[in-house]
């Protein structure tokens, strides 16, 4: 069989749509010895990760197109013409990105990974909010399945949008891979602390600045949890909203490479994710993998992902999250505790059951005899 998928959405570093299709590309290509696939992407000024172009082309196509997403957001959401077909050629599935539904002859599958554009529209920008409504319009009536993130996702699909539970399947995402498996050392830690002069027991947390990620009030919670001679490290790219204050012990750390952020989840005393909304949510998992206690918010997939693996909170209270601050601050057995649990919990998302799944998904739309 042969499956096109558009990678479009990997040129964009720092989301976490980006890590799902880099990890869409490599499970598939490692696990998956029969179908052949048509790795397809657009960009006007932005290149492949020359790694990635790498794996893709010594076993795969890979076709790269120079039209901005403007463009085939009025084309493909809009108008709806000019099937893709004319552009991967003739292939059985086409399953499509984040961003554009194209038209095709082919089957159809269509992931979804959160639908923040309608559960939390004061979030985003109005120009992804009418394209995500566009788009989804096509994936209702041409979409032959959806793949959805989480559980929370699907149940979103279903309430919010109308679509049919049997044409949506639940697929976690991989986020444990053998590949990208890091254990820094004790010298590496050091020279990464040093790096950001990070001298004190620190509570890390990550996400691009927007109000969704809800970083002005895990501030405000922190300053009220008043503890000594702890810090707030954020760390993650500039996105949109109130800027963020400068504050005694919350350091900012910008955008920050994996390597240092998985150095950071193990250094740290622990994690802190305290969005709002998420059609998943892989810091939740990497802090986990990495031996670090977890608290997240009690909405949403993080709930979901989360079990009973971290402290869950409310994150509209800021009272309830300064105590969550404080126990995890003060109550070493609980950290030990959440360790444990957390990196058993990490297992369930391999980039091997990630494709298992992907692949009995294509089994069921063709038959192999």
């Amino acid at each position: 069989m042969k499956i096109a998928i558009d990678i479009s959405q990997i040129v964009y570093e720092g989301s976490g749509v980006t890590l799902y299709t880099r990890n869409l590309v490599e499970s598939l290509i490692q696990y998956d010895q029969k179908n052949k696939y048509v790795f397809f992407f657009s960009s006007l000024r932005r290149s492949l990760n020359k790694e990635i172009e790498s794996i893709i082309s010594k076993k795969q196509t890979i076709k790269k197109y120079p039209f901005p997403p403007t463009l085939l957001d009025f084309i493909w959401n809009k108008l709806h013409i000019f099937p893709i077909d004319h552009l991967i050629g003739k292939v059985d599935i086409v399953i499509t990105s984040d961003w554009t539904e194209p038209p095709s002859s082919a089957k159809k599958i269509t992931i979804v990974h959160d639908l923040v554009y309608l559960t939390y529209p004061e979030t985003l920008p109005q120009k992804i909010k009418d394209a995500q409504t566009r788009r989804m319009n096509w994936v209702k009536k041409e979409s032959d399945l959806i793949i959805a993130d989480s559980q929370s996702t699907k149940k979103d699909l279903i309430e919010l949008l109308k679509i049919a539970d049997e044409k949506i399947k639940v697929i976690y995402p991989a986020v444990i891979h053998p590949k990208y498996e890091y254990s820094p050392t004790p010298q590496d830690t050091q020279i990464i602390l040093n790096k950001y002069k990070l001298t004190k027991p620190f509570i890390l947390t990550v996400g691009k600045q927007e109000p969704r990620k809800n970083i002005p009030r895990l501030i405000s919670a922190f300053q009220n949890a008043k503890l000594k001679n702890i810090d707030l490290v954020i760390a993650g790219a500039r996105g949109w909203g109130d800027s963020l204050k400068q504050i005694d012990n919350v350091r900012h750390l910008g955008f920050i490479s994996d390597k240092e952020l998985y150095t950071l989840y193990s250094s740290a005393l622990f994690f802190i994710y305290p969005s709002l909304y998420e059609g998943f949510g892989y810091p939740v998992i990497e802090a986990m993998n990495m031996g670090c206690p977890v608290a997240t918010s009690n909405t949403s997939s993080l709930k979901e992902i989360g079990k009973d693996a971290c402290v869950l909170f409310n994150p509209y209270n800021k009272e309830e999250m300064t105590q969550s601050l404080v126990n995890l601050s003060v109550n070493k057995q609980l950290r030990q505790d959440l360790i444990k649990k957390g990196l058993q919990r990490a297992l369930d998302f391999s980039d091997k059951k990630f494709a298992q799944q992907w692949l009995d998904v294509f089994d069921t739309f063709y038959d192999y005899r």
